[in-house]
């Protein structure tokens, strides 16, 4: 079996832990039963031992599996990464969800897409990367009862992610520390508004109301003041000639939404100005989640 998910990018500005999108870089996992147990990395956290024997997919995995099952059974896996690790592009979302869609394929039962997105929830509280990664496309989502409630708004192909990854990780939690206790009501009424108009230009393809609508208030300058070099990442994609810039989920990775006629000239723009970041020209994902026999 074959299970695939996408990168996403959450937040998008003012729309912190309800807005995120999905990119077409994937991680994939092709699993069987075995008579032993084994684990096989390629790409992305290949040389990192630790996740072979501390693996989240395994964990994740296993609780599920015996639980659909009531029985023990030995598999083996590999993974295929593309999604860095640690650099705000959904890869502890991507592993989530692969995790559960994996167990509940291997148990022989299958689940819609909502029953998976809400079981991710148990393991990341925030809807804004897990929603996408499930659904593909760009969410908005909120959470009541347990429950994610989410719209989907399908991306046209004449726009492109142009995404620009530090050479520096950023842990979310540590990120999450940065940020002050508590909003003004002036900057959350700013935020609120900004929210809200970034999912009225999303859904009604007014790319150019994106530059105003994804300013933010609440979280982004916290955390990129911890890589300052995120603000000339801003600065010169803006410049470029970028549709809206921010910081993809607590960074450390820099989303840029562009037209798909000016995708190449910005990234290599940005691939010049900082030369030790990687810089990749990405299509949307709308997709999600996706289970191949």
């Amino acid at each position: 079996m074959i299970v695939s998910v996408p990168a996403t990018s959450a937040n998008l500005g003012p729309g912190f832990d309800s807005l995120g999108l999905a990119v077409d870089l994937r991680n994939r996992v092709e699993f069987h039963q075995s008579k032993f147990f084994s684990v096989s990395i390629k790409g992305e956290g290949e040389n990192n031992p630790r996740l072979k024997g501390n693996n989240l997919f395994i964990s994740i995995f296993n609780d599920h599996y015996s639980r659909l099952t009531q029985k023990q059974q030995n598999f083996k896996f590999t993974f295929y990464n593309q999604i860095p690790m640690s650099r705000g592009l959904g890869s502890s979302s991507a592993v989530i969800v692969s995790a559960i869609a994996s167990a509940h394929e291997a148990a022989g039962i299958r689940v819609s897409k909502r029953r998976i997105l809400n079981h991710a929830l148990f393991y990341e509280s925030h809807p804004d990367n897990i929603t996408p990664a499930v659904m593909g496309g760009f969410n908005v989502a909120a959470v009541e009862k347990n429950k994610v409630f989410s719209q989907k708004k399908h991306l046209p192909d004449y726009i492109k992610a142009v995404v620009v990854i530090p050479n520096k990780q950023m842990n979310t939690l540590k990120a999450r520390t940065l940020l002050p206790k508590s909003y003004s009501k002036e900057n959350a009424i700013y935020n609120l508004s900004h929210t809200a108009l970034s999912v009225g230009a999303f859904f009604n393809e007014d790319w150019e109301m994106l530059k105003l609508a994804s300013q933010d208030r609440f979280h982004q300058k916290a955390r990129m003041k911890t890589l300052p070099e995120l603000f000339n990442v801003q600065k010169a994609a803006y410049e470029s000639g970028a549709l809206m810039s921010t910081l993809s989920g607590s960074g450390s990775t820099f989303f840029n939404m562009v037209y798909d006629e000016d995708a190449v000239e910005i990234s290599t723009k940005l691939a010049q100005k900082f030369p030790d970041f990687v810089v990749k020209i990405l299509d949307f994902d709308n997709s999600g989640l996706i289970i191949e026999k």
